[in-house]
């Protein structure tokens, strides 16, 4: 059974190389969702090795700005943050974008879509943002794998939409 474990707002530059650690480690491949200014040249190593390691790297949004742009904008914006992840990496990311707390409108979609690019969000209760319960990984696996089912999308952050260096260690 194959479970999608997908990680947003990174690059971090301590969470996500010791992630990428963790994941070497124990063979797993993922899809990280990344902020494309938070790629700096502090951080363009980790997304580097995210490609060569054979991670999916994907498209992610700080801003709910998507939401009332009109379809062009965003189609533009997509492949423009793609045009510098390539530009930057010599790796073209996936064709897949997810919008600010999953957040979709109908001009997000047409966008993404006249872009070329999938609006991915994650399964029901297979996030790790919550108010009830600590985020921990103790806390956060255990319901992950009571409520995961085969070809669902869990997402984990390894950064933080307001912080590129928030600390994520809890990811790892």
């Amino acid at each position: 059974a194959t479970l999608y474990l997908t990680f947003d707002d990174g690059p971090n530059p301590a969470a996500t190389p010791e992630l990428l650690d963790v994941l070497a480690k124990h063979d797993v491949a993922a899809t990280f969702f990344v902020i494309t200014p938070y790629i700096t040249e502090e951080t363009l190593p980790i997304v580097r090795r995210m490609f060569e390691e054979g991670h999916a790297v994907a498209l992610h949004s700080r801003t709910r700005g998507f939401l009332a742009a009109q379809p062009n904008v965003v189609a533009a914006t997509l492949q423009e943050m793609a045009a510098r992840v390539e530009l930057l990496t010599g790796h073209q990311t996936c064709r897949a974008f997810r919008p600010k707390a999953g957040h979709r409108s109908v001009p997000l979609l047409m966008g993404a879509a006249r872009a070329g690019y999938t609006v991915v969000g994650w399964g029901w209760m297979l996030w790790d943002i919550t108010v009830v319960r600590e985020r921990t990984a103790d806390a956060l696996v255990p319901p992950f794998l009571s409520r995961a089912s085969p070809g669902d999308i869990i997402v984990v952050h390894d950064g933080d939409d307001d912080d590129p260096r928030a600390d994520r260690r809890y990811a790892v």
